[in-house]
């Protein structure tokens, strides 16, 4: 390929790696508005990041190997015209459940584009450039979490809750048009045990994560006897995929692999810390618009602080690790996140927005060094030829973190506020369940630590 070239076809995967964090992050700002618009409740409403966070997590792992299967190109190419029909098809959704259910579309797609992006670099772009490359579709992924609640503040706005999905739709297919133009045709791979795809393991999978998120979500706040029966069958579900796993030719997990504890640990750390995260941006509209009575555009530009500035501490927070060794980030950053949800419990509702901000800060901050270390530490326990099935599980352990944040910490904070409608909460009720929930962020980065100093008194052992 020409340099002219390779440079279109890098710019058309990072284009991709942005639209799929876009998607994650712009219709956050909006749940409030789609919980008008459509009638329905906090708890319901959920739903429309839900979906999309379920069928990424369910399929991400296996995309790999899928791409091993059908060809790289061709699936990505199959993802990107998915997303653009999918963006559509939320845009012109007449119901939440069709509108629900598009979204599980994008998200599908969306962890094609997550997953290929990356690996297609690998063969487009000269050995001696990947790593710029590959900065660049990290940054373009950043940007992209970024750009999400500001663009959805001021596409709400201005235009309606439709124009949030419309806008991806153009973006999407002047990302389809370049990849189709530019990148290199697939070539001949050969079939081996790791190129098998896992059906009934990713269907196991979604099976369980959709229950226990139908647990969390479901009875208006109340926690009744339909949540406990969805919360055992979760339990029995993640029990199958144990047992599937063990048997499968190429699962998704080699549950081998978990008998490192130092992995495990940084697994674990992984989830919790992403649950915390996940929990401010969906948490954070009706705070900031119910509680604190900003209009949507502000609350857009509010939520983007977040990660603006994970973006800014992620490169600096790399070469502290370099330095000062994995350990010690890793520590420093989950002290930071802990601060940050300690302030969103104790500041006093009278310093307003910059006390908001100011926890927030500390949380992404926190954050973004963390995941540094943290993911610095699990791939140098990876081997050469483990390296993109570790990467896989990272990828899964945040997304299940995600799933977490966006569920049970939700489910903490509608419980806190104590009301059926959140919609109608008085400003008073917002504030207890914002406390009650980073109170309870607060424990789980606090588990996190435990687990951090466990792990490494083990190694020094």
């Amino acid at each position: 390929m020409s340099g002219r070239s390779t440079r279109w076809a890098v710019f058309s995967l990072a284009l991709s790696s942005l639209l799929a964090a876009l998607g994650t992050s712009i219709a956050n700002v909006a749940l409030p508005n789609l919980a008008l618009v459509f009638h329905t409740s906090f708890q319901q409403i959920q739903w429309v990041l839900l979906a999309y966070l379920l069928a990424i997590t369910s399929v991400i792992v296996s995309i790999g190997s899928l791409g091993d299967l059908l060809g790289r190109r061709r699936l990505l190419l199959t993802g990107l015209a998915l997303f653009t029909l999918a963006s559509g098809l939320c845009a012109s959704a007449s119901s939440l459940g069709l509108l629900i259910f598009s979204r599980a579309l994008q998200g599908l797609a969306a962890a094609v584009m997550m997953a290929l992006s990356m690996a297609l670099v690998a063969e487009t772009v000269p050995k001696e450039k990947s790593g710029s490359a590959m900065g660049l579709l990290g940054s373009m992924s950043a940007l992209g979490t970024a750009l999400g609640p500001s663009l959805g503040g001021l596409l709400l706005a201005q235009f309606g809750w439709q124009a949030l999905f419309w806008v991806q739709m153009p973006l999407g297919f002047l990302s389809l048009l370049l990849a189709t133009r530019f990148l290199p045709l697939d070539g001949t791979r050969l079939k081996t045990d790791s190129t098998q795809f896992d059906p009934l393991g990713s269907l196991l999978l979604a099976l369980t994560l959709g229950s226990f998120s139908l647990a969390m979500t479901i009875g208006r706040g109340n926690f009744g006897v339909s949540n406990v029966a969805l919360l055992l069958l979760s339990l029995v579900g993640l029990q199958l995929f144990i047992q599937a796993e063990r048997k499968a030719r190429s699962p998704l997990l080699r549950l081998a692999l978990f008998r490192d504890y130092r992995l495990s640990a940084g697994l674990t750390m992984s989830s919790l810390v992403s649950s915390v995260v996940m929990a401010s941006l969906v948490i954070g509209p009706f705070y900031l618009s119910g509680a604190l009575d900003l209009d949507i555009t502000t609350v857009g530009l509010v939520m983007a602080c977040g990660p603006i500035v994970a973006a800014l501490v992620g490169v600096p927070a790399g070469s502290l690790v370099d330095r000062y060794g994995t350990q010690s980030i890793s520590v420093a950053g989950l002290l930071f996140m802990g601060t940050g949800c300690l302030a969103m419990v104790l500041l006093p509702i009278a310093l307003g927005v910059p006390a908001y901000l100011l926890s927030l800060a500390f949380i992404t901050a926190g954050y973004a060094a963390f995941q540094a270390a943290n993911n610095t530490a699990v791939m140098a326990r990876a081997r050469a030829e483990q390296s993109g099935l570790i990467s896989g599980m990272l990828n899964l352990s945040r997304n299940l973190g995600l799933i977490i944040g966006a569920s049970l910490m939700a489910a903490v904070f509608a419980f806190g506020a104590a009301t059926q409608n959140l919609l109608l909460a008085t400003p008073a009720a917002l504030v207890r369940g914002l406390h009650m929930s980073f109170a309870f962020a607060t424990a789980l980065i606090f588990i996190a630590l435990l687990i951090a100093c466990v792990s490494h008194a083990l190694r020094k052992k």
